[in-house]
């Protein structure tokens, strides 16, 4: 009862509360901003010039974005039983939907796991977990190279985090180190445990990640880092429409350490848009004055790689029902 009321006062009150919060710190960054006006009418110029294709190719990512994570989910689901992309491509849409309301987009597994057949949900939330472990892998390498290429213009803002940034990027590579270490031996952990997990009967919930080779993990990983790029296409894409002048390599940087923060830090859907909102005018505020563009393309970008697949995922769970044979292997 204790935490059903922790959950409760979470999501209804705190999450509001905090996303009310971060809204308001975006809008007065935003409306300090030097030359705002002059910022509004190059971005509504934008969408009446040849720039709008930016638009267009960050929305039309979508569709690789999550093509990709159901290729990715397929594989895994197939060390199980035999899966097709368009059922998996449904799975994934409709995790998505779960996940809006769900802190840390655990709703990911349960959408999943409605399209798999009684007797087997359960099985499917460990292969969810290897895929999401090797999704954090790659955001925590690219974190942590960022965090490296930009210790010079951090340290220039925040002179009194030096300690506290040497903790964080020696933190992070043990981190990666180790969870990279269990990722490729993910057959001998689970091997290593069996015998606890047999005694408590959850030994069939993890058996399949037995099969798992070095090249099947590094598979996954790769279609992992090829999600990581079209993420960072998106944003490069709507900096370019919404007029944030600055390198690519260093949007790529600061986005990469954006992407870190998301990832570490708990949060919703509704809270997540503020503060990736926050995160990027703190980071890329660094290097550009225009915190209108940057905080329209944090807000567009959030909404076409999560509510868009949201809707879509709800119009699959409308009709959703177990696979039938035909369909497992369509």
């Amino acid at each position: 009862m204790r935490n059903k009321t922790i959950k409760i006062f979470l999501k209804y009150f705190f999450g509001p509360l905090l996303f009310v919060g971060l809204s308001f710190s975006i809008f007065q960054q935003i409306r300090h901003q030097p030359h705002l006006a002059q910022s509004w009418e190059q971005i509504k110029a934008s969408f009446a010039s040849v720039k709008i294709v930016y638009l267009f190719l960050a929305c039309s990512l979508i569709f690789v974005n999550w093509g990709l994570e159901s290729w990715k989910w397929k594989l895994l689901v197939s060390t199980v039983r035999p899966i097709g992309f368009w059922p998996a491509y449904k799975a994934v849409l409709s995790g998505v939907s779960f996940s809006v309301s769900l802190p840390n987009r655990v709703g990911e597994y349960i959408g999943r796991m409605m399209y798999q057949p009684e007797g087997g949900r359960l099985k499917t939330i460990s292969l969810a977990i290897v895929g999401s472990v090797a999704q954090l892998l790659v955001t925590l390498f690219c974190g942590l190279i960022s965090l490296v290429v930009l210790k010079k213009e951090l340290l220039q803002l925040y002179p009194e985090a030096v300690i506290g940034y040497q903790f964080l990027v020696y933190g992070l590579l043990g981190a990666t180190g180790l969870l990279a270490f269990a990722y490729f031996n993910v057959s001998a952990v689970v091997a290593f445990f069996s015998r606890w997990l047999s005694l408590h009967h959850l030994l069939y919930l993890v058996e399949s990640l037995q099969k798992f080779n070095a090249s099947f993990l590094a598979r996954i990983l790769l279609i992992s880092s090829l999600r990581y790029v079209v993420f960072l296409l998106q944003y490069l894409a709507m900096f370019s429409l919404f007029g944030v002048a600055i390198a690519p390599g260093i949007a790529v940087s600061v986005m990469s350490v954006v992407f870190l923060a998301l990832a570490v830090i708990p949060s919703i859907a509704l809270v997540e848009v503020g503060l990736r909102g926050e995160v990027s005018l703190r980071l890329l505020g660094i290097f550009s004055a225009n915190s209108l563009g940057i905080g329209l393309t944090s807000v567009t970008i959030w909404f076409i790689n999560l509510i868009v697949p949201a809707l879509l995922g709800t119009l699959f769970l409308l009709n959703v029902k177990l696979l039938s044979k035909n369909e497992e292997t369509s």
